[in-house]
């Protein structure tokens, strides 16, 4: 993915009240506040008209996340080492990575002997049996959950009735199909709807998305510090 800064953008920061452009000092930043889930929803449409060439995903989160630099970070579960700001260890993610190959033969397995719908893409495509192990909490994978819904990520930011939420307002180029993917932006967008069957219902409902990298890694060789897609309001 293009790494926050590497283009112009308009967005919010804890200093002004009006859009205006930035860099990739707003990951540096403090969030910006919000009084109400109508200030967040004005902010976001505001967000919305001035960078009209990408679609807004959502994410909320309880924690704002930093690395060592004490900048934010948005990481997939498999490149998460809570309470270091740092990737896991070498052997960490070769374990990861053989349980997530485990968990995909399991699930390709699951929907043969059920005769599931879509067990055919399934089987041929990786990046499904990621998104949906990913969704459903079943092990850790290279993909970022996000949501269509501003009300959904705020729920999910503010479930655990802490004084603070953080909602992440995320800049996708485009957005066609079950899976849209962008070479320029090295980026994939899975859409949960049409990857799982009518019977998972919680997709539907949640308006769920995935966001992952553009070709895919798919073994700890490949790891790489997870970069944040291009334009970012985090507000509190």
């Amino acid at each position: 993915m293009d790494i926050i800064g590497s283009q112009k953008i308009l967005t919010f920061t804890s200093r002004g009240q009006i859009a205006s452009l930035t860099s990739c000092a707003i990951r540096k930043a403090k969030a910006l506040k919000v009084t109400s889930y109508m200030d967040l929803a004005t902010r976001v449409a505001e967000l919305q008209f001035r960078n009209r060439d990408f679609v807004p995903l959502f994410r909320g989160q309880s924690t704002d996340h930093k690395n060592i630099f004490g900048y934010t970070t948005l990481k997939p579960t498999i490149l998460r080492a809570p309470g270091t700001g740092k990737v896991p260890t070498d052997t960490a993610l070769n374990q990861r990575f053989k349980k997530l190959v485990a968990a995909e033969k399991a699930l390709v397995d699951e929907y043969e002997a059920q005769e599931m719908l879509g067990r055919e893409r399934l089987a041929r495509q990786r990046i499904l049996r990621w998104a949906i192990l990913q969704h459903y909490e079943i092990c850790r994978t290279p993909l970022l959950d996000v949501t269509q819904s501003l009300r959904i990520a705020a729920s999910f930011a503010s479930q655990d009735g802490s004084k603070e939420a953080f909602v992440f307002v995320l800049g996708i180029p485009n957005i066609s199909g079950a899976i849209t993917a962008s070479a320029e932006a090295g980026l994939q967008t899975i859409r949960l709807a049409s990857v799982c069957p009518p019977s998972a219902v919680r997709p539907h409902l949640q308006e769920g998305y995935l966001l992952g990298e553009y070709p895919e890694f798919a073994s700890a060789e490949q790891k790489l510090l997870y970069p944040m897609p291009r334009w970012i309001l985090v507000a509190g």
